[in-house]
């Protein structure tokens, strides 16, 4: 994905992203927040997009939003304000691949279905690293590329489609599995018929 055309694409679904992914998109979203609430402490929430998670955090964290889109960042300080969302102390405009915080700042880094949209998802994954405390988490929830079978031959397909689209369909999970700082503690499926996955690492 060129950052180009991943600019383009948001802001072309941002007005319907809520209505087209919301429902899709829901159950992921609840046990990831759930996750991450019993973990407490302080959150970073890489491509936080239009904020649906946003509502699903508790008090006993304390969120920090990034996204590079502007268009989608707009409609998460909607929610924000209109929900008077205590836990979220900050979004801000970024690129996912240069954090603009200090090493170990954050207990938990989540980014939900983030990597396989971004250029460079390996940096944007060593970033999210960085970030992370040690004896923290990052936790991803992203759909990745089948090895076989008939859904395997249609994400091939479409994955020359990707700018139009504004995701990679045929994202391979070794793209974001290869940094030494992270160790896999839990990878489950998740969503309708599995077709996400929920990968939990140890910042070691």
């Amino acid at each position: 994905m060129e950052l180009d055309a991943v600019s383009r694409s948001y802001k072309r679904w941002a007005p319907i992203y809520d209505f087209s992914f919301g429902k899709v998109s829901e159950s992921p979203r609840r046990r990831t927040a759930s996750h991450v609430n019993a973990r407490g402490g302080r959150v970073l929430e890489v491509g936080v997009g239009t904020g649906l998670s946003l509502p699903l955090y508790s008090r006993r964290v304390e969120v920090t939003g990034i996204d590079f889109s502007h268009d989608m960042l707009a409609k998460a300080r909607e929610k924000v304000d209109e929900l008077g969302l205590k836990p979220v102390k900050e979004l801000r405009q970024m690129d996912a691949r240069e954090l603009d915080f200090p090493d170990e700042t954050f207990d938990t880094v989540v980014a939900m279905f983030l990597v396989s949209v971004v250029p460079e998802p390996e940096r944007v994954v060593a970033e999210m690293a960085r970030v992370c405390k040690k004896g923290g988490e990052v936790v991803l929830v992203n759909h990745f590329a089948r090895e076989k079978g008939p859904l395997a031959a249609v994400e091939k397909a479409l994955a020359r489609f990707e700018n139009t689209l504004g995701w990679h369909s045929d994202f391979a999970i070794e793209r974001v599995t290869g940094d030494t700082r992270l160790k896999v503690i839990d990878k489950a499926p998740m969503g309708p018929g599995g077709i996400f996955t929920f990968l939990r690492f140890q910042r070691v």
